[in-house]
């Protein structure tokens, strides 16, 4: 896959419910967006940009040497701000692989970004995702750790028929915590923010029910850690520890 195909988006806003202004946090010496931005352009996948509302986060990027693109304030959801930022940074649509990594995942693994791309090898994949297995058992039944539900295809891959909150599925086996990274192909986010929230979408508080819902594939490669994403004081301060070199 040429890079030249591929365009990575990062969403970010100052003004986050549980932490605001969590994007320019620091964190060991860098604002949490920075961090975020350095491990994006090292997946080396394609060019990388923050998409923002943010006059001050924009200048943080730019100061840092990236590429800021400036939306309106007024999306509901990261999936429309970077398809606005899209047509802004790409109007041609030399882009066919577009990259959604969200701005508070400071301690992502540049190369599970890169593996987000592998099930769009596969023509009648529409988005790529990631999971990793669940290896805690408090896990399994926090709502807060969102549950892809798959079915194998390949080795470390899974066709997901179901994300979900709850624990599921039933029964003997692994279940895998979804990792809120998506690679669309151009169309398929055309197609997904052109729809209306769905029902299972609205219910279960997950965007990407609203793809499956209407017929779209999304398929799953399985890499070996969730990233730590940072929502709250108690979050920051981990990803302070571990980008210090605590754990």
């Amino acid at each position: 896959m040429a890079m030249r195909d591929v365009l990575v988006l990062i969403p970010a806003r100052m003004a986050s419910t549980r932490l605001p202004g969590k994007a320019l946090a620091d964190i060991a010496g860098l604002p949490m967006i920075v961090h975020v931005l350095q491990r994006a352009r090292a997946a080396d996948i394609g060019p990388v940009a923050v998409a923002t509302d943010s006059e001050v986060i924009a200048a943080c990027v730019e100061k840092a040497g990236g590429q800021a693109v400036m939306t309106r304030a007024d999306h509901v959801s990261g999936s429309d701000r970077i398809f606005e930022a899209l047509e802004s940074a790409d109007p041609q649509g030399r882009a066919g692989i577009v990259v959604n990594v969200q701005g508070d995942l400071p301690t992502l693994e540049p190369g599970d970004l890169a593996r987000a791309l592998e099930p769009l090898a596969d023509p009648t994949v529409d988005i790529g995702t990631l999971a990793a297995e669940i290896r805690r058992d408090h896990e399994r039944s926090d709502p807060n750790v969102v549950k892809v539900v798959g079915t194998p295809v390949a080795e470390r891959r899974l066709r997901a028929l179901y994300f979900t909150r709850t624990t599921a599925p039933w029964g003997d086996g692994p279940l895998y915590h979804h990792i809120g990274l998506y690679a669309y192909r151009r169309a398929a986010l055309k197609r997904f923010v052109g729809l209306p929230p769905s029902p299972l979408e609205t219910r279960e508080r997950l965007e990407q029910l609203r793809a499956l819902e209407a017929g779209m594939r999304i398929d799953v490669a399985l890499v070996d850690s969730v990233p730590l994403g940072v929502d709250t004081p108690e979050d920051l301060e981990r990803a302070r520890s571990i980008l210090s070199g605590g754990r």
